[in-house]
């Protein structure tokens, strides 16, 4: 009788010290499981190294069309007759308010494999590598050397058919983008695709630029308000941006900490009713 009831406290001892292991591991694994709050904010003053939380403007460099952009070109005169051939009728600017990006892929000007692009009256325009300003001046030029005459006071207009990008990775909705607007940020290309999630890295998330020589990777820092002065901060047409997932996703623990709570006390109830079932 007392070497049964021995067994039984020296066992309720162990049980009560695999129950304190447990939940000792499961805290430590709760603690580090979890999101931290400061891995969630954007554009943390962070060391307070910048006063007065202003950032001084990115100097943006000129876009330089590369092949498969689409360009957006309107002419005016002060004769709208001597212009017709080169710009849309009324009837397809209405259609195009319904459907404008199918629009502007169909009755833009493409720029080929080789650089140009097939223009009414003057035929193929090398454009590759223009910025859009020296490709309006471009234009104007040669249809002024060939139609026009300095009297009829054209007005050329050349602008990117939207404003393209890729986003994929820890966002609510990823995709290929296309914005009407000239400028577009990081961090509004991300409000554009849901937000990210809350297991994306906000630490490093990559932009993949092309360039004329190749591919350029860079990581940036969106917790950082410093990221304002980074030249990868503004985006340029055709990029890709990528954001990583955080080690939590794939511990599976949960997002929050009511979700990690629940998946350990969980992990708790069955480590403690295993142990039991093995010692009978």
């Amino acid at each position: 009788m007392w070497f049964k009831r021995f067994n039984s406290n020296r066992f309720q001892v162990n049980v009560y010290k695999m129950n304190r292991i447990f939940i000792i591991l499961l805290l430590a694994l709760f603690f580090t499981s979890c999101v931290p709050t400061e891995d969630l904010i954007y554009l943390q003053n962070k060391n307070k190294t910048i006063e007065n939380n202003t950032i001084t403007p990115v100097v943006l460099k000129p876009y330089r069309l590369q092949t498969n952009d689409v360009l957006s070109i309107s002419i005016k005169a002060i004769d709208p007759k001597l212009v017709a051939i080169f710009n849309p009728s009324t009837a397809e600017n209405v259609n195009a308010a319904i459907q404008s990006e199918q629009y502007l892929y169909l009755n833009g000007f493409t720029v080929d494999d080789h650089g140009n692009i097939r223009f009414p009256v003057i035929g193929e325009v090398n454009v590759l590598g223009f910025t859009l300003e020296e490709t309006r001046l471009k234009i104007e030029k040669q249809l002024l050397a060939v139609y026009f005459n300095k009297e009829a006071d054209i007005f050329v207009r050349v602008k990117l058919a939207g404003f393209r990008f890729t986003i994929n990775g820890e966002v609510a909705y990823p995709g290929t983008k296309n914005l009407f607007q000239d400028k577009v940020s990081v961090l509004e290309a991300i409000a554009n695709a849901g937000d990210i999630t809350v297991v994306g890295d906000r630490k490093h998330v990559t932009i993949i630029r092309q360039l004329p020589q190749g591919a350029s990777l860079h990581d940036i820092d969106l917790t950082d308000i410093k990221v304002m002065e980074s030249p990868y901060y503004y985006l340029q047409p055709n990029d890709y941006i990528y954001v990583k997932p955080l080690k939590q996703k794939s511990w599976g623990t949960g997002k929050t900490g009511i979700e990690s709570l629940g998946t350990m006390l969980t992990l708790l109830s069955l480590l403690t009713t295993t142990f039991l079932i093995l010692k009978k």
